[in-house]
């Protein structure tokens, strides 16, 4: 595993443990997350329409029709285990209401002042939604981009979607600015544990015998080579 995508798993897991503890503990992160949210909340179409995107009913489809279509393009291509990765981002689409709901229910915050009394706020469902729906679906689609451009634009896409769905639920009053972030956090480790399955989020290119297969890094490019030589990579 590189560092970078260490990083990527550590960072964000003990900014979310950090978050958790604070809003567990009534620390005083919360007197910030309290004036922050008031000074961001203005309940609008425009905050409810981007709060919107975040629903199940609108990221899931999303999410399935970008795993129908690696499931078609990958047995077309007859791709190496082209099953797994849009099966990978099922599961992981299946497990977020697995861990978010139990950490509503422990964590039980309340609403914000402009919402009813309730608790079980965070972290937020609908960001978790958003960024592991959009995000997943991301990482299938750069699977067969081979623009550099294409996949620059669709990555700055997936973040703009999920940061409007952020900005939406704060500004409309339905979450704390934490509840958000907390699920940036626990949204990143998911994804990055997702762009560790084989084939997830690196873009195809054919070989010397015509079969499709996923760019890997410098070591894959190694044995690319040998391959062409007729040879087998070391530590193959």
């Amino acid at each position: 595993m590189s560092t970078r995508r260490c990083l990527l798993l550590g960072v964000p897991a003990a900014l979310f443990a950090l978050i958790t503890w604070q809003v567990v503990a009534h620390g005083p992160l919360l007197r910030l997350d309290s004036r922050l949210s008031r000074a961001l909340v203005h309940p609008d179409g425009f905050g409810q329409f981007l709060s919107d995107l975040g629903d199940v009913q609108v990221a899931v489809p999303v999410l399935a029709a970008a795993v129908v279509l690696a499931l078609r393009r990958g047995r077309a291509a007859g791709a190496h285990r082209w099953w797994l990765p849009p099966a990978a981002a099922a599961v992981l689409m299946a497990l977020v209401p697995a861990i978010v709901v139990p950490l509503k229910d422990w964590t039980a915050r309340p609403a914000t002042p402009v919402e009813p009394p309730a608790v079980g706020y965070f972290p937020s469902g609908h960001t978790a939604t958003a960024a592991v729906a959009y995000g997943s679906a991301t990482l299938l689609l750069l699977s067969w981009l081979r623009s550099t451009a294409a996949r620059r634009g669709l990555v700055a896409g997936c973040a703009a979607v999920v940061l409007g769905v952020s900005y939406g639920l704060v500004r409309h009053g339905y979450h704390w600015p934490l509840d958000v972030v907390a699920s940036w956090c626990l949204c990143t480790v998911l994804l990055t544990a997702l762009s560790l399955v084989p084939g997830v989020g690196r873009s195809t290119r054919r070989s010397a015998r015509g079969t499709p297969r996923p760019d890997g890094d410098e070591v894959d490019a190694v044995g690319d080579e040998a391959d062409d030589r007729g040879g087998v990579p070391s530590g193959s």
